[in-house]
Parts: structure tokens; sequence; C-alpha cells
């Protein structure tokens, strides 16, 4: 019988009401190290709330607008081929399992990675399920690395010493679990006038300013080296499919750098990548 979502799904589901508060999304994300967790309202899925929602939305605090609304679901006897599809077509990293309308799981590209550790398939990762990369030395500043993040798309950086040796990678875990809530007054300025205006009455009396609190989510300006994971486990071109699957699940990574005979790096491996092996093996 074919693996469902139902074997592989989690059905601890952490999840958060509307309204709610955004300082309490990012304290569970800090807490547990999750990507995202569904939104709910009177018992019903919303919406889903991401680590990358966070960052690019630094500014904003009500849920409804901070969620992606409406996420795509999937019921509990789908098979893993199916919600491998799913992911990869739709390009998110999690798939509420609902069921008469009620959410009763969550399957994750982690649930997903963890069935293909079990599956042993000794196909080696070479070029198929590789990604070309690019790194970052490791004096950039956090919020620099927070803004190529944003603009590059990638979740995970290798980062390198100055003599690009492999240092670290950095991801948004280590992002969101390094920011904080910053608070502070900003003042508009909506004059009338000019700079080449005289001083006089008329012109003090067109001279509108408002203040309006703003609290934003920061990154401190420390180096990236601050950050990073220093303890990076790499793996060669022709290691095993189900190998690097269970090096990703023992240790809670989302990615692995490849490295050549000379120990330089060459290219990416990130989960989703890995779970195209799926719709292969199970078609």
């Amino acid at each position: 019988m074919d693996a469902t979502v139902s074997d592989y799904m989690t059905t601890d589901v952490v999840s958060v009401e509307i309204p709610g508060n955004r300082d309490d999304v990012l304290k569970i994300l800090k807490r547990t190290g999750i990507s995202g967790v569904p939104v709910l309202k009177d018992d019903r899925l919303v919406g889903i709330i991401t680590r990358k929602d966070l960052l690019r939305k630094s500014e904003e605090t009500q849920l409804g607008l901070l969620m992606t609304a409406d996420p795509v679901t999937i019921g509990p006897e789908c098979t893993l081929q199916e919600a491998a599809r799913i992911l990869i077509h739709e390009n998110v990293r999690r798939l509420p399992v609902v069921e008469d309308g009620k959410l009763i799981g969550l399957l994750s590209v982690a649930d997903l990675v963890h069935a293909i550790a079990q599956m042993r398939i000794p196909n080696e990762i070479k070029e198929q399920f590789t990604s070309q990369t690019f790194a970052l030395w490791e004096e950039t500043p956090l919020p620099l690395v927070g803004r190529i993040m944003e603009i590059s798309g990638f979740e995970a950086i290798p980062i390198l010493d100055s003599e690009s040796r492999l240092q670290g990678i950095v991801s948004e875990r280590d992002l969101i679990r390094h920011s904080s809530i910053e608070d502070m007054v900003e003042v508009s300025d909506f004059s009338n006038g000019t700079d080449d205006d005289e001083w006089t009455w008329e012109s003090i009396r067109d001279m509108h300013t408002i203040s309006y609190g703003i609290s934003r989510i920061q990154l401190p300006d420390r180096p990236v080296k601050t950050a990073m994971v220093k303890n990076v486990i790499s793996v060669p071109l022709n290691a095993e499919v189900s190998e690097c699957a269970l090096k990703m699940k023992r240790g809670r990574i989302d990615q692995l750098p490849v490295v050549n005979g000379d120990k330089r790096l060459v290219a990416m491996l990130f989960d989703r990548e890995l779970v195209k092996v799926l719709c292969a093996e199970l078609a």
C-alpha cells in the first residue's frame, strides 16, 4: 500500500488565531525553530504565516496582512507523490492537512525528507538535485544579509572567510533567531511651503507634521559570522539521495553544501530539490 499524507504528517500543529499578535508569532518561530504556522479563525484555516513573511514585512503587525490567505491544502489520504508535486508546483514548504473543513495536521518538506530517508534510494545527487549558489563573506552585516536573502530568494547562504574557505551557513531560521522587535517614532512633514518660503506667520501656519509609532522586526548590525551555523555538514556530488535525506533529518537542517575533492564549495543541496525524487520513485 502506498504511503499517504496521514502516515507522515505532523498532528501536533502549532497555530495562531486571528485576531492575534505578530510578536507572539515571532516568539513561536524563535522557540520552536519551525518555519511557519497556520492561522485560524473560529477554528477554520484562513492563512499561513512564515519566517519569510515576518522578514519581508518587518513593519507589519496585523496577522491578516502578514499571512498568505487561503493556502493550498491537502487531504490525509493523498499520496506522498501527490504531496511532493503540489509542494514543488506551488513552491511552498508546508501543506495544511484538512478534513471536513478542519485542520488535522501539517505536512512539510521536512516530513517528506523523513520519508525519503527511510526509502534507501541509492541514486547519486550529482547535478540532478543540486542547485547553483553563491556565498557571502563572513564579515557581511546581518541587515545586508537579510536584504540579499530577500532579493535572491535563497533561504540559506554559505558563508566564506577571506581565503574562500567554507565557514558556515546562515538561513532564515538564524535571522529570525537573532532578530528583535524595535519600537521607534517617525515624523512626517506635510508642509505646504518650500525651502525658499519666508518665515512669515502664513508659512508657519502651513507647516504640519505628524508623529507616529513603528514597531519593526530588526536585525542587529553585526557580522553574519556571529549568527551563522558553524558546524557545517557537507556532502560530495556522489552522495546518495537517502543518505543526504538522513543527514538532513538528523541535523534538522534544510540544506547541505556540496563540496568537491578539495573540500571547495561547488553547489547546494536543498531539501525542496531532494523532494523531487518522490515524483519518480513513487510513480
